[in-house]
Protein backbone atom coordinates (compact mmCIF):
# COMPACT_ATOMS: atom_id res chain seq x y z
CA UNK A 1 0.00 0.00 0.00
CA UNK A 2 1.30 3.42 -0.94
CA UNK A 3 1.89 5.66 2.05
CA UNK A 4 1.00 8.75 0.09
CA UNK A 5 -1.50 8.34 -2.77
CA UNK A 6 -1.51 10.89 -5.54
CA UNK A 7 -5.31 10.88 -5.72
CA UNK A 8 -8.10 10.45 -3.19
CA UNK A 9 -11.56 9.62 -4.54
CA UNK A 10 -14.33 10.37 -2.03
CA UNK A 11 -17.81 8.84 -2.44
CA UNK A 12 -20.57 9.22 0.19
CA UNK A 13 -22.74 6.11 0.48
CA UNK A 14 -26.34 5.97 1.65
CA UNK A 15 -28.31 2.86 0.65
CA UNK A 16 -26.40 2.33 -2.59
CA UNK A 17 -26.12 -1.47 -2.64
CA UNK A 18 -27.02 -1.55 -6.32
CA UNK A 19 -24.21 0.83 -7.29
CA UNK A 20 -21.20 0.14 -5.05
CA UNK A 21 -19.58 -2.69 -6.99
CA UNK A 22 -19.92 -0.97 -10.36
CA UNK A 23 -18.71 2.31 -8.87
CA UNK A 24 -15.56 0.59 -7.61
CA UNK A 25 -14.97 -1.19 -10.92
CA UNK A 26 -15.28 1.97 -13.00
CA UNK A 27 -13.15 4.05 -10.65
CA UNK A 28 -10.45 1.37 -10.51
CA UNK A 29 -10.43 1.08 -14.30
CA UNK A 30 -10.10 4.86 -14.67
CA UNK A 31 -7.55 5.48 -11.93
CA UNK A 32 -5.30 2.60 -12.98
CA UNK A 33 -4.82 4.42 -16.27
CA UNK A 34 -3.01 7.22 -14.44
CA UNK A 35 -0.16 4.91 -13.41
CA UNK A 36 -0.10 6.65 -10.03
CA UNK A 37 -1.15 5.62 -6.53
CA UNK A 38 -4.76 6.32 -5.55
CA UNK A 39 -7.22 5.61 -2.77
CA UNK A 40 -11.00 5.27 -2.75
CA UNK A 41 -12.67 6.55 0.42
CA UNK A 42 -16.23 5.28 0.88
CA UNK A 43 -18.20 7.03 3.63
CA UNK A 44 -21.15 5.03 4.96
CA UNK A 45 -23.71 7.65 5.99
CA UNK A 46 -25.84 5.35 8.14
CA UNK A 47 -26.99 3.04 5.34
CA UNK A 48 -29.76 0.56 6.19
CA UNK A 49 -29.25 -1.86 3.30
CA UNK A 50 -26.30 -4.11 2.43
CA UNK A 51 -24.03 -1.17 1.55
CA UNK A 52 -21.87 -1.34 4.74
CA UNK A 53 -21.11 -5.04 4.27
CA UNK A 54 -20.32 -4.54 0.59
CA UNK A 55 -17.97 -1.68 1.46
CA UNK A 56 -16.13 -3.86 3.97
CA UNK A 57 -15.75 -6.61 1.37
CA UNK A 58 -14.17 -4.13 -1.06
CA UNK A 59 -11.79 -2.91 1.64
CA UNK A 60 -10.72 -6.50 2.32
CA UNK A 61 -10.26 -7.23 -1.38
CA UNK A 62 -8.40 -4.06 -2.38
CA UNK A 63 -6.03 -2.28 -0.02
CA UNK A 64 -6.63 0.98 -1.86
CA UNK A 65 -10.22 1.09 -0.57
CA UNK A 66 -10.79 2.82 2.75
CA UNK A 67 -14.13 2.76 4.56
CA UNK A 68 -15.61 5.14 7.12
CA UNK A 69 -18.75 4.06 8.97
CA UNK A 70 -20.79 6.83 10.61
CA UNK A 71 -22.57 6.11 13.89
CA UNK A 72 -25.81 7.31 12.21
CA UNK A 73 -27.00 9.26 9.20
CA UNK A 74 -25.49 12.75 9.21
CA UNK A 75 -26.36 13.81 5.67
CA UNK A 76 -24.71 13.91 2.26
CA UNK A 77 -22.72 17.09 2.73
CA UNK A 78 -21.35 15.92 6.07
CA UNK A 79 -20.35 12.56 4.58
CA UNK A 80 -18.47 14.42 1.84
CA UNK A 81 -16.78 16.47 4.55
CA UNK A 82 -15.62 13.32 6.36
CA UNK A 83 -14.10 12.02 3.14
CA UNK A 84 -12.26 15.32 2.69
CA UNK A 85 -11.03 15.18 6.30
CA UNK A 86 -9.63 11.67 5.86
CA UNK A 87 -8.20 12.13 2.37
CA UNK A 88 -4.43 12.19 1.94
CA UNK A 89 -3.93 12.51 -1.82
CA UNK A 90 -2.25 15.39 -3.62
CA UNK A 91 -5.63 15.86 -5.31
CA UNK A 92 -9.06 14.87 -3.98
CA UNK A 93 -12.04 14.07 -6.20
CA UNK A 94 -15.63 14.17 -4.92
CA UNK A 95 -18.14 11.93 -6.70
CA UNK A 96 -21.58 10.52 -5.90
CA UNK A 97 -22.17 6.77 -5.85
CA UNK A 98 -25.21 6.75 -8.15
CA UNK A 99 -22.99 6.88 -11.27
CA UNK A 100 -24.82 9.88 -12.69
CA UNK A 101 -21.40 11.54 -12.67
CA UNK A 102 -19.09 9.49 -14.92
CA UNK A 103 -15.80 8.45 -13.26
CA UNK A 104 -14.19 8.61 -16.72
CA UNK A 105 -14.32 12.41 -16.50
CA UNK A 106 -11.76 12.28 -13.68
CA UNK A 107 -8.97 11.82 -16.25
CA UNK A 108 -9.86 15.16 -17.86
CA UNK A 109 -10.00 16.76 -14.42
CA UNK A 110 -6.51 15.47 -13.68
CA UNK A 111 -5.23 16.96 -16.93
CA UNK A 112 -6.61 20.37 -15.94
CA UNK A 113 -5.11 20.00 -12.47
CA UNK A 114 -1.69 19.18 -13.87
CA UNK A 115 -2.04 22.23 -16.12
CA UNK A 116 -2.14 24.39 -13.01
CA UNK A 117 -5.77 24.60 -11.90
CA UNK A 118 -6.44 23.92 -8.22
CA UNK A 119 -10.20 23.33 -8.45
CA UNK A 120 -11.75 21.58 -11.44
CA UNK A 121 -15.55 21.37 -11.29
CA UNK A 122 -17.88 19.46 -13.61
CA UNK A 123 -20.58 21.46 -15.44
CA UNK A 124 -23.78 19.60 -16.31
CA UNK A 125 -24.35 20.27 -19.99
CA UNK A 126 -27.29 17.88 -20.10
CA UNK A 127 -29.22 15.94 -17.43
CA UNK A 128 -30.76 12.60 -18.42
CA UNK A 129 -33.46 10.63 -16.66
CA UNK A 130 -34.88 13.53 -14.62
CA UNK A 131 -38.39 14.96 -14.59
CA UNK A 132 -39.26 18.36 -16.00
CA UNK A 133 -39.98 19.55 -12.46
CA UNK A 134 -36.52 18.50 -11.23
CA UNK A 135 -34.88 20.13 -14.25
CA UNK A 136 -36.87 23.36 -13.80
CA UNK A 137 -36.25 23.64 -10.05
CA UNK A 138 -32.55 22.82 -10.46
CA UNK A 139 -32.16 25.48 -13.14
CA UNK A 140 -34.03 28.00 -10.99
CA UNK A 141 -31.96 27.11 -7.93
CA UNK A 142 -28.56 27.50 -9.58
CA UNK A 143 -29.43 30.82 -11.18
CA UNK A 144 -30.95 32.18 -8.00
CA UNK A 145 -27.87 31.20 -5.99
CA UNK A 146 -25.61 32.76 -8.62
CA UNK A 147 -27.45 36.08 -8.41
CA UNK A 148 -27.99 36.50 -4.67
CA UNK A 149 -24.86 35.02 -3.09
CA UNK A 150 -21.75 37.00 -2.34
CA UNK A 151 -19.46 34.62 -4.23
CA UNK A 152 -19.29 33.38 -7.81
CA UNK A 153 -20.75 29.87 -7.71
CA UNK A 154 -20.75 28.36 -11.23
CA UNK A 155 -24.22 27.44 -12.47
CA UNK A 156 -25.20 23.84 -13.24
CA UNK A 157 -22.46 22.34 -11.09
CA UNK A 158 -22.72 19.80 -8.30
CA UNK A 159 -20.20 18.38 -5.86
CA UNK A 160 -18.43 16.41 -8.61
CA UNK A 161 -15.04 18.13 -8.65
CA UNK A 162 -11.30 17.80 -8.13
CA UNK A 163 -9.49 19.83 -5.46
CA UNK A 164 -5.80 20.38 -4.97
CA UNK A 165 -4.22 19.48 -1.61
CA UNK A 166 -3.91 23.16 -0.73
CA UNK A 167 -7.64 23.65 -1.27
CA UNK A 168 -8.45 20.52 0.75
CA UNK A 169 -6.44 21.78 3.72
CA UNK A 170 -8.40 25.04 3.68
CA UNK A 171 -11.67 23.10 3.45
CA UNK A 172 -10.67 21.04 6.48
CA UNK A 173 -10.56 24.24 8.51
CA UNK A 174 -14.12 25.22 7.60
CA UNK A 175 -16.32 23.55 10.21
CA UNK A 176 -19.75 25.18 9.84
CA UNK A 177 -22.57 22.71 10.42
CA UNK A 178 -24.95 23.75 7.62
CA UNK A 179 -22.69 22.92 4.73
CA UNK A 180 -22.84 23.75 1.02
CA UNK A 181 -19.69 22.16 -0.41
CA UNK A 182 -19.87 23.65 -3.90
CA UNK A 183 -20.24 27.11 -2.40
CA UNK A 184 -17.38 26.52 0.04
CA UNK A 185 -15.00 25.47 -2.73
CA UNK A 186 -15.90 28.63 -4.64
CA UNK A 187 -15.39 30.76 -1.51
CA UNK A 188 -11.81 29.56 -0.93
CA UNK A 189 -10.72 30.97 -4.27
CA UNK A 190 -7.57 29.66 -6.00
CA UNK A 191 -7.37 28.99 -9.73
CA UNK A 192 -10.54 27.24 -10.89
CA UNK A 193 -11.97 25.92 -14.15
CA UNK A 194 -14.82 23.72 -15.36
CA UNK A 195 -15.27 20.75 -17.68
CA UNK A 196 -18.52 19.95 -19.50
CA UNK A 197 -20.25 16.57 -19.30
CA UNK A 198 -23.60 14.86 -19.79
CA UNK A 199 -25.13 13.71 -16.52
CA UNK A 200 -26.56 10.22 -16.91
CA UNK A 201 -29.65 8.77 -15.27
CA UNK A 202 -29.21 7.09 -11.89
CA UNK A 203 -27.88 3.54 -12.37
CA UNK A 204 -29.78 2.01 -9.48
CA UNK A 205 -31.80 2.99 -6.44
CA UNK A 206 -33.76 6.13 -5.61
CA UNK A 207 -32.69 9.75 -5.40
CA UNK A 208 -31.46 10.84 -1.98
CA UNK A 209 -32.72 14.38 -2.57
CA UNK A 210 -36.54 14.43 -2.61
CA UNK A 211 -38.31 17.79 -2.70
CA UNK A 212 -38.15 18.30 1.07
CA UNK A 213 -34.38 17.81 1.16
CA UNK A 214 -33.94 19.97 -1.92
CA UNK A 215 -35.69 22.85 -0.15
CA UNK A 216 -33.55 22.40 2.95
CA UNK A 217 -30.41 22.21 0.80
CA UNK A 218 -31.39 25.44 -0.96
CA UNK A 219 -31.96 27.09 2.42
CA UNK A 220 -28.47 26.06 3.56
CA UNK A 221 -27.00 27.49 0.37
CA UNK A 222 -28.78 30.84 0.74
CA UNK A 223 -28.14 31.34 4.44
CA UNK A 224 -24.51 30.20 4.20
CA UNK A 225 -23.46 32.60 1.47
CA UNK A 226 -26.02 35.40 1.23
CA UNK A 227 -27.74 38.05 3.35
CA UNK A 228 -30.27 38.67 0.57
CA UNK A 229 -33.35 37.62 2.63
CA UNK A 230 -32.36 40.05 5.38
CA UNK A 231 -31.64 42.79 2.86
CA UNK A 232 -34.96 42.33 1.07
CA UNK A 233 -36.72 42.61 4.43
CA UNK A 234 -35.45 46.18 4.70
CA UNK A 235 -36.49 46.98 1.13
CA UNK A 236 -40.02 45.63 1.57
CA UNK A 237 -40.46 47.39 4.92
CA UNK A 238 -39.39 50.70 3.37
CA UNK A 239 -41.78 50.23 0.43
CA UNK A 240 -44.68 49.37 2.72
CA UNK A 241 -43.82 52.33 4.94
CA UNK A 242 -43.82 54.70 1.98
CA UNK A 243 -47.16 53.32 0.79
CA UNK A 244 -48.62 53.86 4.26
CA UNK A 245 -47.31 57.43 4.44
CA UNK A 246 -48.69 58.24 0.99
CA UNK A 247 -52.01 56.57 1.79
CA UNK A 248 -52.68 58.77 4.84
CA UNK A 249 -53.18 62.10 2.98
CA UNK A 250 -54.83 60.36 0.00
CA UNK A 251 -57.44 58.64 2.18
CA UNK A 252 -57.99 61.86 4.14
CA UNK A 253 -58.67 63.85 0.96
CA UNK A 254 -60.95 61.17 -0.50
CA UNK A 255 -62.97 60.94 2.68
CA UNK A 256 -63.35 64.71 2.81
CA UNK A 257 -64.48 64.70 -0.81
CA UNK A 258 -66.75 61.63 -0.80
CA UNK A 259 -67.73 61.24 2.84
CA UNK A 260 -66.64 59.12 5.79
CA UNK A 261 -68.05 55.92 4.29
CA UNK A 262 -65.39 55.93 1.58
CA UNK A 263 -62.86 53.14 2.26
CA UNK A 264 -65.04 52.15 5.16
CA UNK A 265 -65.85 48.68 6.49
CA UNK A 266 -63.89 45.94 8.22
CA UNK A 267 -63.15 43.90 5.09
CA UNK A 268 -60.48 46.31 3.86
CA UNK A 269 -58.88 46.45 7.31
CA UNK A 270 -58.86 42.65 7.64
CA UNK A 271 -57.31 42.18 4.20
CA UNK A 272 -54.57 44.71 4.91
CA UNK A 273 -53.83 43.18 8.32
CA UNK A 274 -53.63 39.67 6.83
CA UNK A 275 -51.36 40.91 4.04
CA UNK A 276 -48.98 42.67 6.42
CA UNK A 277 -49.03 39.67 8.79
CA UNK A 278 -48.12 37.36 5.90
CA UNK A 279 -45.14 39.59 5.05
CA UNK A 280 -44.06 39.65 8.69
CA UNK A 281 -44.32 35.89 9.16
CA UNK A 282 -42.48 35.25 5.88
CA UNK A 283 -39.54 37.41 6.86
CA UNK A 284 -39.55 36.19 10.45
CA UNK A 285 -39.14 32.67 9.03
CA UNK A 286 -35.98 33.70 7.21
CA UNK A 287 -34.72 35.55 10.26
CA UNK A 288 -35.38 32.42 12.31
CA UNK A 289 -33.32 30.36 9.86
CA UNK A 290 -30.29 32.57 10.45
CA UNK A 291 -30.82 32.43 14.23
CA UNK A 292 -31.16 28.62 14.11
CA UNK A 293 -27.85 28.36 12.29
CA UNK A 294 -26.21 30.57 14.90
CA UNK A 295 -27.55 28.16 17.51
CA UNK A 296 -26.11 25.18 15.60
CA UNK A 297 -22.67 26.77 15.68
CA UNK A 298 -22.78 27.81 19.35
CA UNK A 299 -23.59 24.25 20.46
CA UNK A 300 -20.10 23.41 19.22
CA UNK A 301 -20.79 19.75 18.49
CA UNK A 302 -18.55 17.71 16.17
CA UNK A 303 -19.79 17.55 12.60
CA UNK A 304 -20.05 13.76 12.64
CA UNK A 305 -19.33 10.68 14.74
CA UNK A 306 -17.32 7.83 13.24
CA UNK A 307 -18.17 4.37 14.56
CA UNK A 308 -15.51 2.43 12.67
CA UNK A 309 -12.92 2.72 9.92
CA UNK A 310 -11.31 0.14 7.67
CA UNK A 311 -8.33 0.18 5.36
CA UNK A 312 -6.42 3.08 6.90
CA UNK A 313 -2.85 2.09 7.78
CA UNK A 314 -1.28 3.42 11.00
CA UNK A 315 0.34 6.76 10.33
CA UNK A 316 -1.34 7.15 6.95
CA UNK A 317 -4.64 8.62 8.07
CA UNK A 318 -4.47 12.38 8.48
CA UNK A 319 -5.24 13.74 11.96
CA UNK A 320 -8.77 14.98 12.46
CA UNK A 321 -9.26 18.78 12.44
CA UNK A 322 -8.79 20.38 15.85
CA UNK A 323 -10.97 23.45 15.27
CA UNK A 324 -13.50 23.91 18.09
CA UNK A 325 -14.32 20.45 19.53
CA UNK A 326 -13.79 18.32 16.43
CA UNK A 327 -10.99 16.62 18.35
CA UNK A 328 -13.80 14.55 19.92
CA UNK A 329 -14.46 13.12 16.48
CA UNK A 330 -11.15 11.28 16.59
CA UNK A 331 -11.88 9.79 20.02
CA UNK A 332 -15.05 7.94 19.02
CA UNK A 333 -13.95 5.63 16.18
CA UNK A 334 -12.64 2.16 16.79
CA UNK A 335 -10.37 1.75 13.75
CA UNK A 336 -10.20 -1.61 12.06
CA UNK A 337 -7.15 -1.59 9.84
CA UNK A 338 -8.11 -4.60 7.74
CA UNK A 339 -10.80 -7.21 7.36
CA UNK A 340 -8.84 -9.83 9.29
CA UNK A 341 -8.77 -7.57 12.36
CA UNK A 342 -12.53 -7.16 12.03
CA UNK A 343 -13.05 -10.85 12.17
Amino acid sequence: MADHPSYSIVAPIYNEEGNIDLLYERIAQVMDQTGEAWELILVNDGSRDQSPAMMDVLAAKDERVRVIHFARNFGHQTAVTAGIDFSSGDATVLIDADLQDPPELILEMIERWKAGYQVVYAIREQRKGESWFKLFTAKLFYRMIYRITDIDIPVDTGDFRLMDRQVVEVMQQMREHNRFIRGMTSWVGFKQTGVLYVREARHSGETKYPFRKMVRFAMDAVTSFSYFPLQIMLTVSLVLGMIALLAIPIVAVLRLAFGTDFFGGQATTIILVLLLSAFQMFFMFFLGQYVARIYDETRDRPLYVVAQTRGFMPGQRRPAPTHQRDDLMAQVPRPVENAQDAG
